[in-house]
C-alpha cells in the first residue's frame, strides 16, 4: 500500500491524516490493450447521445412493484425520444417494457420475438396488438424456446447501444446476455432484484 497525504490550500497538510490506497487494486491499462481509450470514448459518446437505442430485457418472474418501476422507466425513456427494444412476454420485464413504451410512443417500440407471433401464448399475442414494429423468426420455429430466446437476446443486444437488464444473481441466461453486451462494448445497467 502507498500512503497519499492530503494537502491543504497552502496552509500545510490537512490534520485528518492520510489515506491508504492499495496500489494492486488500481485499474491499469496494459500495453496489450491499446483500444481501451477508444472504447471509453465510444461509451461516453453513447451516454451523451440525445436519443439512443435502448434494449430492455430481464426476468419474467417479477413482483408487481418491479413491473411498475420498469413500466415507468420505459415510458420516460420513450418520451425522451429513445427507441426501446425488447422481446414478447405476458409477464415480467418484457410485458412491463411493452406497456411503458406503448403508453409513451408506440413508434419508439421494437419487439423482437424469439420465434413467431403464432407460437406465443394468447395473452402475449393480445399484448402485441397495435405494436407497429414486430420482428418474427419463423426460421426458429423448430427450436426450443430456451435456445430461441438466447439467440433473440443477442439479436436485441446487437440492435442497441445501451442495455438495461433486470435480473437475479442466479439467472445464468441473463448473465450470459450481459457478458455478450460487454463484449460488444454496450453501455450496461443491471438491476439486481434479489
Amino acid at each position: 500500500m502507498e500512503t497519499i497525504k492530503l494537502l491543504g490550500d497552502g496552509d500545510g497538510e490537512i490534520s485528518q491524516g492520510s489515506i491508504m490506497v492499495p496500489i494492486d487494486d488500481l485499474d491499469s491499462v496494459s500495453d496489450d490493450s491499446p483500444n481501451t481509450v477508444d472504447e471509453l470514448a465510444m461509451e461516453l459518446a453513447t451516454i451523451q447521445q440525445s436519443a439512443k437505442r435502448i434494449a430492455v430485457i430481464g426476468s419474467r418472474n417479477l413482483a408487481i412493484t418491479h413491473q411498475q418501476i420498469i413500466e415507468t422507466l420505459v415510458t420516460a425513456l420513450a418520451k425522451q425520444g429513445n427507441t426501446i427494444i425488447t422481446s414478447g412476454g405476458s409477464s415480467g420485464t418484457n410485458a412491463a417494457t411493452i406497456r411503458g413504451a406503448m403508453k409513451a410512443n408506440p413508434d419508439k417500440l421494437k419487439v423482437i420475438l424469439p420465434q413467431t407471433i403464432g407460437q406465443q401464448p394468447s395473452d402475449v399475442q393480445d399484448q402485441l396488438i397495435g405494436v407497429p414494429n414486430i420482428v418474427e423468426h419463423p426460421d426458429r420455429a423448430m427450436m426450443t424456446l430456451a435456445d430461441a430466446s438466447r439467440i433473440c437476446n443477442r439479436e436485441i443486444i446487437d440492435d442497441c447501444n445501451q442495455l438495461i437488464c433486470f435480473l437475479s444473481h442466479t439467472s445464468k441466461t441473463l448473465h450470459g446476455a450481459i457478458e455478450y453486451a460487454e463484449e460488444g462494448h454496450k453501455v450496461i445497467t443491471a438491476f439486481y432484484l434479489d
